[in-house]
């Protein structure tokens, strides 16, 4: 039950994160779309031939992309790889860091606490359901952004070959503008909103998923409460403030409607504001990324808090762990496994081919956004830690 302590831990916590969110305001910035972008409605005829050499390279980035395809950790490690090699390609870095919460997402469903209140049923649909999201998203991106690659090193645009891999129509003129001008706001914002807008219909939409994930009472419990989080961890630096602490904090967003395509995208803007809009986010996740590997379970960014060894899978610990953002003394670790231990690699399912830009009405998301006036959200990311595992300790009692 909350106590004063819980109140009053909770409003230190807030008044950290607001402390942060102010600081920062001085090195935010409006993102502007420059540039009007019409995608062509002509579809490539299915007899269309290629070159050998065209061929070529089809065949060995449709390899890539399988390779590094098969699973959380792969995905998130050539994300990594190709934003530190083309640091121009915002998006990559963006898709790193919200890859590795849909690794923790899934080692959450075999942590500590879910377990308690899901069943086993429950918790493989929700991963199955993680999983292939974030795969189609990669089979869908990362050969665009090979393409990109390719493309910069013959000095020749590529982006031709774009309906091969059955990429939208709706993604050539802003390749084709990006190779000229370099706009990495205008790439970043139409490919946050391709990759959404492909996902819709072939999961979002998808009866079984709407079944067995997005229509329960759990997964929409977990929105009312406020805990569908996209969270950057960051080395934050001591800002001088006697009230405020250094250390790795939480930068994010909270995801309230998932099955809304308009607010994925929103939030998908947010994110990529919030990352590159401000210097402490920015600087701090780039540190994290670079340095730290992702292993898929939480202990990535506190260590002090999670843990993935085995001995505390099956913890009996029967008292809050936590006040606030505080670790209560002596309180074991959360198990938080890495994802090798959670769960296995899987198949990734067949699905519509189909462009799904149809309507240009769309094109109304391509408008001027700016970095969110919150940000910081350690605070509240451990008042959602501390109600779940209130309502496991509520729940074993």
């Amino acid at each position: 039950m909350f106590t004063y302590k819980h109140l009053l831990y909770n409003m230190s916590g807030k008044l950290q994160s607001t402390t942060r969110n102010l600081y920062s305001r001085k090195y935010q910035k409006k993102f502007v779309i420059t540039k009007k972008v019409y995608p062509e409605n002509t579809v490539v005829p299915e007899s269309f031939k290629y070159s050998n050499e065209d061929a070529r390279l089809i065949e060995l980035i449709q390899t890539e992309t399988t390779l590094h395809n098969r699973n959380n950790i792969t995905r998130t490690q050539a994300y990594k790889e190709i934003y530190f090699n083309h640091k121009e390609l915002h998006w990559a870095l963006l898709a790193h860091m919200v890859s590795r919460n849909s690794g923790w997402l899934m080692t959450d469903l075999k942590g500590e606490l879910l377990p308690h209140l899901m069943t086993e049923q429950e918790r493989y649909a929700m991963f199955r359901f993680y999983e292939t999201a974030n795969a189609l998203i990669f089979q869908d991106a990362y050969p665009q952004l090979l393409l990109y690659v390719e493309s910069k090193r013959r000095q020749i645009n590529l982006f031709h070959l774009l309906p091969a891999f059955h990429v939208s129509r709706f993604m050539k003129p802003f390749w084709d503008l990006f190779l000229k001008d370099q706009d990495s706001v205008l790439i970043t914002t139409a490919l946050i909103m391709n990759e959404q807008h492909y996902i819709e219909d072939r999961v979002i939409q998808n009866e079984k998923y709407q079944q067995t994930v997005l229509e329960t009472l759990k997964f929409k419990g977990q929105e009312i409460a406020q805990m569908t989080q996209v969270i950057f961890p960051y080395e934050a630096d001591n800002l001088h403030i006697f009230w405020t602490r250094s250390g790795t904090r939480l930068a994010g967003l909270i995801l309230e409607h998932f099955a809304d395509v308009k607010e994925r995208i929103a939030v998908g803007k947010k994110l990529y504001a919030m990352l590159f809009g401000i210097k402490d986010v920015f600087e701090g996740v780039t540190v994290f990324a670079e340095n730290v590997f992702h292993s898929g379970s939480r202990k990535d960014y506190w260590d002090y808090l999670f843990t993935d060894k085995v001995q505390y899978k099956h913890s009996q610990y029967q008292k809050e762990r936590m006040i606030g953002e505080k670790k209560i003394k002596q309180a074991p670790p959360f198990y938080s496994p890495t994802l090798e231990e959670a769960w296995e690699n899987q198949s990734i399912p067949a699905v519509s081919e189909l462009d799904w830009y149809n309507n240009t009405s769309v094109l109304k998301e391509l408008q001027d956004f700016s970095v969110p006036m919150r940000f910081d959200m350690t605070g509240e990311y451990c008042f959602g830690l501390n109600k779940l595992e209130l309502a496991v300790l509520s729940k074993r009692n």
